[in-house]
């Protein structure tokens, strides 16, 4: 494509707020849509713009993440013609130099971006739902001659404060940045999807690491200062379905998104191009019971189903027997509902047992967490 670009993904956040399910592994690493990850999308975007060194930056509980991204090769990534690099913090002496911020994490890794010698780099988050190209903002950010390109989408204005949010003027160019807000003057927000110009890039985060008062981010520290240097920095406008699943709801919400009945042009489509790629599961089993009652459901491959599933997402290996009910829920890879078991508006974790005859969350308009330890959330 003519293009030099490396693509740096942030994977390392704890993801406090899902609870359980991010207990001993990153929240890039949850379970999604019953055959993928969280990751799975960040690193199929990057393998469907024509990509071909991506390195992605892991911290918190990596050792499930690590060893799922491997070499790259579910995303294509074959190492031959193109690398996939799972990036720990900084060894010494001392330990692990923890990441500070979003800035300190590229910049603890700027030797291996000298060493990739990119004229652009692409920075993103691992734990965002969306489908996408990056060659068009990547177009735009070459053509308008910017040091930084972010891409950005309208949100109501109710719920601006929770993003970076920016002003533009009449061009889409940058002229006001301010990370959440509390009386936001506009609804363009931030996606935390960046295009820097390496050498301008470089030299920011070199100058941001010497800095005691910085707080190593760039939205609090890195995109205003170059906003007061006069850098030149353009709003890409993103139209699509993404989706922040860093809530129970949010990620409840997200997966509700993918049955039947909420199928739109403005949620995500699995079927079109481009496409996201995942551990290959089809190899298990499943078998649905004449007997079973379905209506409005996901279900994927290696579910056995001989109960009754309304309006949720099955995983892999699930188990649902004979009189039990499952509605409004998330199931996550090899949970089980024994006999006459019911569930409804859940989220269970990956190998959650649900006892004989149990009724979990009955009548309740809340979602709940319930995972392998039998942690109610």
């Amino acid at each position: 494509m003519g293009r030099n670009v490396v693509a740096m993904i942030l994977a390392g956040g704890k993801g406090t707020r899902l609870h359980a399910l991010t207990k001993k592994i990153a929240k890039p690493a949850v379970y999604f849509g019953g055959k993928y990850r969280i990751i799975d999308f960040s690193l199929s975007n990057v393998a469907n713009s024509s990509i071909d060194s991506v390195g992605v930056l892991t911290q918190y509980e990596s050792v499930v993440l690590n060893n799922y991204i491997g070499n790259g090769s579910k995303w294509g990534f074959d190492g031959v013609d193109s690398t996939c690099v799972a990036l720990a913090p900084r060894q010494t002496e001392q330990g692990a130099n923890w990441y500070k911020g979003t800035a300190d994490a590229i910049y603890q890794n700027i030797d291996f971006l000298d060493g990739e010698d990119p004229e652009y780099v692409l920075i993103l988050s691992g734990d965002h739902i969306y489908k996408t190209s990056y060659d068009q903002m990547i177009d735009l950010h070459i053509k308008s001659k910017a040091d930084c390109t972010i891409s950005v989408l309208e949100v109501d204005i109710k719920e601006a404060s929770r993003f970076g949010i920016l002003e533009v003027d009449s061009t889409d160019t940058i002229t006001k940045f301010v990370e959440k807000p509390k009386e936001p003057k506009s609804n363009l927000a931030s996606m935390g999807v960046y295009v820097f110009t390496y050498k301008t890039l470089r030299q920011a985060l070199l100058e941001d690491a010497k800095d005691e008062k910085s707080e190593h981010d760039f939205g609090k520290n890195i995109i205003p200062k170059m906003l007061k240097e006069k850098r030149k920095l353009v709003a890409y406008r993103f139209k699509g379905y993404w989706r922040d699943v860093g809530t129970l709801d949010s990620l409840h919400q997200a997966n509700m998104e993918l049955l039947p009945s909420q199928r739109s042009e403005e949620t995500i489509n699995f079927d079109v191009s481009p496409k996201i790629y995942s551990e290959d599961t089809n190899s298990y089993p499943q078998y649905i019971s004449p007997k079973a009652k379905i209506r409005d459901c996901l279900i994927n491959q290696g579910a056995t189903i001989l109960g009754t599933c309304i309006k949720s997402v099955i995983s892999n290996e699930v188990r649902i027997e004979e009189g039990a009910t499952v509605t409004n829920s998330v199931l996550m890879p090899g949970v089980i509902i024994k006999k006459g078991a019911y569930v409804e508006n859940a989220i269970l974790g990956p190998d959650t047992v649900i006892k004989e005859k149990e009724v979990i969350n009955k009548d309740s308009g809340k979602i709940v967490l319930l995972d392998y330890e039998r942690n109610l959330q």
